[in-house]
C-alpha cells in the first residue's frame, strides 16, 4: 500500500501543476528516501484526484507511525506530512518567477497562481478549514460573518509536554518572520517545507506575500516586513497600506491596532492583512458626513457600524494619507472624561486606529476604526473589549477581523451548541451541567421570543443569536456607543480636527 500511495501522490504532483513530467522519478526517489525505502515496485499507473489527497496523506502518515518514523500524534503527523508535501513543492525561485510573469499580465492572474498553490500544496489545509462552521447572520448592521473556527489543530498531551522541555530558541523569531519558509518545525513551531513567499517593495521598503494557513476568508493574505520589528501605526502604515493597494487593486489590506488588548496578535512584527473579500463593515454605509478644514476635497463621514469608524474617501490617496495624520494625531493626543476617553493613564497611552484601506472604482477608501484600551476594575481585559456577560461565546480581543465584522469563535462553541440544542429540546436544567452553565444567562434571555422551538429550528435560533452576540461585542468594542449620547460625543471628536 505504501508503494501505491507513493505513486498516487507524485499523480497528485503532476495533477496539479505542483511537478512537472520531468519531476516524475526525482520526486518519486525523494519520497522514497523519506519512508527508508529502496526501491519501487513494479506497478501500472494509478487512480488519483485532487480530492483525494487527505486520505492518501493518511494512509501515508498510519505507515510512518506504525514504522515508527513518528510519534502518532497530531502535532507529529502535522509535521511530517508538511515534510511530505515539502517535497512537492517548488523551489522559492520558480515561485517568484511564475508569480511575476503572471503579474506582468495581471496582478489578478498572478494572486490566483499563488492562492491555489498555497492550496495545492496543502500549505492552506482545506479540509481542514471545510470543517469550519460558518453562516450569516442578519443583524441591524447588514450581514455578520460568523466562523466556529476547526481548523486549527488542538495540542495533544504528548506534544505539550515536548514543547515544556524542547529548546526556545529564537529562530524564527515569530511565526510571521521570513525565516519560517521551508523551516522543518518543531513540536512548539509549525513546519513550513511547504511555505512560499513572495518579496514586494512597499513604499520603499522590502515586505513579504504570503497566504493564511486558516484563510478565513476568500485569498486572506499577510502582507508582513521583512525585519522582526514591532507593529505600529503612523504615516508611513499609510502610505504602505496605499502602495499595496495600488500594485494589488482587487484586495484589501488593513492593520490591527499597535496596542495591547485592541490590536489583535503577533504586535511583535509588523504586518497587515488582506485578501479578495468584502466585509459587511466596507458594504455599510455612511450615516452622516462632516468635513475638516483644509480638506473640503476629501469625502468624509461616520459610517453605520457598531465600532467608531471614520470613512475618508479621495481620488488623490495623498489626501487621504494627509488627512489620517490628522486624524490619528489628533486622537492619540484626545481625552473626553465625559465619554470615558482617556489618551493616557500613569504614561500608558490608550488612543489607536484600525485603518482598512480598499479601492472603490475610481477612488481610495480608507476606514478608520477609532480604538482605545484602558481597563478597570469592573473590566480588567479592557472597557472597550468584549464585556464578561458575553465571554460564554467570545472572550478574546477584537482585531482586525472582526473588527470587519467576521466573528472568529473557538472550536469548543461546537461541541457546546450541539449539547445546549439538546439541553433546550429536552427542557434539562442547563444550570447544572458544568459546561453549559455559562451560556444560561444567554439562553433564558433569549428563549421567550422562540415559543415553538423544536429540532428542526433549534440550531438555526443558536446561530441567530450567536449572531446577535457578535453584534454586541463589537458594541462593547466601540469607543463610542450608537445612542445619542454617544455619537454626540463622537462628534465633539469630530469638531477637534479642524
Amino acid at each position: 500500500m505504501i508503494q501505491q500511495n507513493i505513486r498516487r501522490l507524485v499523480k497528485y504532483g503532476l495533477l496539479t501543476g505542483l511537478i512537472e513530467k520531468e519531476d516524475e522519478i526525482y520526486t518519486t526517489n525523494r519520497l522514497l528516501e523519506l519512508f527508508g525505502l529502496d526501491e519501487l515496485e513494479e506497478g501500472g499507473d494509478v487512480a488519483m484526484t485532487v480530492e483525494e489527497l487527505e486520505p492518501v496523506l493518511k494512509e501515508l502518515l498510519d505507515y510512518a507511525c506504525e514504522k515508527g518514523l513518528i510519534e502518532d500524534s497530531i502535532v507529529y503527523r502535522d509535521l511530517f506530512d508538511t515534510k511530505i508535501m515539502g517535497l512537492l513543492t517548488p523551489r522559492p525561485s520558480e515561485v517568484i518567477r511564475t508569480f511575476r510573469e503572471k503579474y506582468g499580465t495581471d496582478p489578478k492572474e498572478a494572486t490566483d497562481y499563488f492562492y491555489k498553490l498555497s492550496r495545492d500544496t496543502d500549505y492552506i489545509r482545506r479540509y481542514r478549514i471545510a470543517k469550519d462552521q460558518k453562516w450569516i447572520s442578519s443583524t441591524k448592521y447588514g450581514d455578520l460573518d460568523i466562523t466556529i473556527n476547526l481548523s486549527k489543530p488542538e495540542k495533544d498531551p504528548k506534544a505539550i509536554a515536548a514543547a515544556k522541555n524542547a529548546k526556545q530558541g529564537g529562530y524564527p523569531k515569530c511565526l510571521l518572520c521570513r525565516e519560517n519558509e521551508g523551516y522543518a518545525g518543531r513540536v512548539n513551531h509549525p513546519a513550513r517545507q511547504n511555505h512560499r513567499i513572495i518579496p514586494v517593495t512597499i513604499n520603499g521598503s522590502e515586505w513579504g506575500f504570503q497566504y493564511s494557513p486558516y484563510v478565513y476568508y476568500n485569498e486572506h493574505c499577510i502582507v508582513f516586513n521583512s525585519q522582526h520589528i514591532p507593529m505600529k501605526i503612523e504615516h508611513d502604515t499609510f502610505c504602505k497600506l496605499f502602495d499595496f493597494v495600488k500594485q494589488f487593486p482587487h484586495y484589501f489590506v488593513g492593520s490591527n491596532a499597535d496596542l495591547p488588548i485592541v490590536g489583535g496578535s503577533i504586535l511583535s512584527h509588523d504586518h497587515f492583512q488582506g485578501g479578495h473579500y468584502e466585509f459587511a463593515m466596507a458594504k455599510a454605509p455612511v450615516e452622516r458626513n462632516f468635513t475638516v478644514e483644509g480638506f473640503a476635497d476629501v469625502e468624509a463621514g461616520v459610517v453605520n457600524w457598531p465600532m467608531s469608524v471614520i470613512r475618508i474617501s479621495h481620488e488623490n490617496s495623498d489626501r487621504l494619507v494627509a488627512l489620517a495624520d490628522v486624524i490619528l494625531e489628533k486622537w492619540r493626543g484626545y481625552t473626553d472624561e465625559a465619554a470615558f476617553i482617556f489618551a493616557e493613564t500613569d504614561g500608558e497611552p490608550h488612543n489607536t486606529i484600525t485603518p482598512i484601506a480598499r479601492k472603490r472604482g475610481d477612488k481610495f477608501e480608507l476606514d478608520l476604526v477609532l480604538r482605545n484600551n484602558i481597563t478597570t476594575q469592573e473590566h480588567p481585559l479592557g472597557v472597550y473589549h468584549p464585556h464578561a456577560k458575553l465571554h460564554h461565546i467570545k472572550k478574546e480581543n477584537i482585531g482586525l477581523i472582526e473588527v470587519m465584522g467576521l466573528a472568529v469563535l473557538p472550536a469548543r462553541l461546537k461541541g457546546e451548541m450541539e449539547r445546549l440544542a439538546e439541553a433546550i429540546l429536552s427542557g434539562a436544567d442547563i444550570r447544572t451541567d458544568e459546561e453549559l452553565a455559562k451560556h444560561a444567562d444567554w439562553v433564558e434571555a433569549f428563549l421567550p421570543a422562540y415559543p415553538d422551538v423544536d429540532r428542526d429550528h433549534i440550531m438555526e435560533i443558536l446561530h441567530k443569536e450567536i449572531g446577535n452576540v457578535f453584534m454586541e461585542v463589537l458594541e462593547d468594542a466601540g469607543v463610542y456607543k450608537r445612542d445619542a449620547e454617544g455619537q454626540a460625543a463622537f462628534d465633539r471628536f469630530l469638531s477637534t480636527l479642524s
